[in-house]
């Protein structure tokens, strides 16, 4: 259910939430302000979440610093959040600078990101990082997996083959297109634009997805998710319905059925980060909605699938 302002009122509508006859899955906070860091080196402190078919690897660093990935076999993301942190990457036989405030998809293989005045960043990576997914704070939640989420299936490589694709993270808003979206083989990225101040709770936007987790991962800002699971015969199953205050920097898990939706709090500028592996199709669809649509082809099952309404 979407506000008529709102550009996602211009999607296909989404069929009426459906449960399982089958206990509710849960949702996932990870407030990493008031948690300590799944992993700590020297001058490196990163907290790891997971979805079922992916894992965030958030870090804040302390001077010059390096973050290695050996054999990794898909594409990943690293984000760069903030205009003054710049990075060094090297993956595939380059090597290129990145500015700040930049979103990167990185290729399969070794890599090597380099920040040369540390800061924050943050590495999307699917679940074909073990090493990751074991680690991940929630890791418990998925040790049964949830039944409404297919197996993951990437999309199709990008045009002229894989290598460092970067972009900018400084679109201005267009009326009519939701956010900032990028998407590779693996991820979408949607860089929400920014709320200064609390969001009109008379506009706000609750609704589901069938069959894909939404990760939203708060940069800056306060803000409260509030969800509802779906009844089935069984009120065993049922779950209460949550309303979840996340100060930033933190990271909420959605699961399919539940009805959500995320009103931003905070009296300054709240960021919000929306994550989906793989990407989404609905999403992709709408023309302009994609900023580099131009180098990733769609899949061949992406006009007729329902795994991302």
């Amino acid at each position: 259910m979407y506000d008529p302002t709102d550009p996602r009122a211009s999607l296909a509508p989404a069929k009426p939430g459906s449960a399982r006859n089958e206990p509710a899955f849960p949702a996932s906070y990870a407030r990493f302000y008031q948690s300590p860091p799944e992993e700590r080196q020297p001058g490196i402190d990163s907290w790891i979440v997971r979805g079922q078919s992916f894992v965030v690897v958030y870090s804040e660093a302390k001077g010059e610093q390096v973050f290695e990935r050996s054999g990794q076999p898909d594409e990943y993301v690293v984000l760069i959040p903030d205009a003054g942190t710049g990075a060094v990457i090297g993956a595939g036989g380059e090597t290129r600078e990145i500015p700040g405030h930049s979103v990167i998809f990185v290729p399969p293989g070794d890599s090597r990101v380099v920040l040369p005045a540390g800061g924050r960043i943050v590495r999307l990576f699917t679940q074909a990082a073990a090493d990751l997914i074991a680690r991940a704070s929630n890791a418990a939640t998925y040790e049964r997996p949830n039944p409404a989420i297919p197996e993951l299936e990437p999309w199709p490589e990008p045009h002229g083959g894989f290598r460092i694709r970067s972009y900018s993270l400084d679109v201005p808003p267009q009326p009519g297109r939701f956010g900032r979206i990028f998407r590779g083989s693996t991820f979408m990225v949607n860089y929400l634009e920014p709320k200064d101040g609390p969001r009109d709770p008379s506009v706000l936007s609750p609704h589901h997805h069938d069959d894909f987790e939404q990760c939203s991962l708060a940069l800056s800002g306060d803000y409260i998710h509030h969800l509802r699971w779906p009844w089935t015969t069984n009120r065993a199953h049922w779950r209460e319905d949550e309303h979840e205050h996340c100060a930033s920097p933190s990271v909420a898990i959605i699961p399919p059925p539940a009805i959500h939706t995320s009103q931003a709090m905070g009296e300054g500028i709240n960021q919000l980060v929306d994550i989906f592996c793989p990407p989404r199709a609905d999403f992709s669809a709408k023309p302009g909605w994609v900023l580099n649509a131009d180098d990733y082809p769609l899949p061949a099952s992406a006009g007729t699938s329902s795994t991302n309404r």
